[in-house]
């Protein structure tokens, strides 16, 4: 492998911002390390995919010892893996508590410690978490549980960065707005209520968000900074 050749390690990667993710980085010449729940082994030989819960500690730890294993560094970790329940604040379950916290925050948590643990040993790298832009500007919205973990995630990463400023590992977010993905369905009046939630009625795309992270990790001066990518739906009252 070329010392040019990065890798890459994305968590959710089965559909929507994932699968974009992994198109953008093997376009960009990088070999890509997929994990999901789910997902199916790439022709592609510089793609590895890795099936597993990414809230299991045992997940994260298999991922990036496969990635090494199979590829012998890991450059950059994308942690894309997140749900999202919308629902009045007094209706939020125990369970639904559970599954935001599992995902969202463990499957932050854990590939996080792993792939540090390797970066310091390999003189750096880069962390992008894939947080949402309700977490920097809540809105009149129905989204208690996810403005409190991603909220949450935005501070981590501003923490993080500080933390690991002395090795060379750079942390930032990537905070989506309304971006049209599979998890929101198609059909028209669903697309008319989402598109009624940004300020220039339109929904972003899975391209814009990969276009996104690729700014960040091409970067080597930008760490702790946490990038809305919503066509200034936190900008503020509108």
């Amino acid at each position: 492998m070329s010392a040019a050749q990065k890798v890459v390690v994305i968590t959710g990667a089965s559909q929507g911002i994932g699968a974009e993710l992994v198109k953008a980085f093997r376009e960009r010449g990088h070999r890509v390390v997929a994990t999901a729940r789910t997902i199916k082994q790439s022709d592609d030989q510089d793609i590895l995919a890795v099936a597993g819960d990414i809230a299991d500690p045992s997940t994260a730890r298999r991922v990036i010892a496969e990635a090494v294993a199979r590829f012998g560094r890991i450059d950059t970790l994308v942690n894309n893996a997140g749900i999202f329940i919308a629902k009045p604040a007094v209706d939020y379950s125990e369970a639904d508590t559970d599954a935001i916290v599992a995902t969202n925050l463990k499957g932050f948590l854990f590939p996080a410690q792993e792939a540090i643990r390797h970066m310091e040993a390999n003189g750096g790298g880069h962390i992008v978490n894939i947080t949402a832009s309700l977490g920097v500007t809540p809105a009149k919205a129905t989204a208690l549980l996810p403005v409190l973990v991603k909220g949450g995630l935005n501070m981590a990463t501003r923490a993080l960065a500080l933390e690991l400023a002395g090795k060379n590992i750079k942390v930032n977010a990537v905070a989506p707005g309304i971006i049209s993905t599979p998890l929101h369905g198609s059909d028209a009046a669903t697309q008319e209520f989402l598109k009624g939630l940004v300020p220039t009625h339109r929904l972003g795309t899975a391209q814009d968000i990969a276009d996104a992270v690729l700014y960040l990790t091409d970067s080597t001066f930008i760490s702790g900074h946490i990038l809305t990518v919503d066509d200034g739906g936190s900008a503020g009252n509108w």
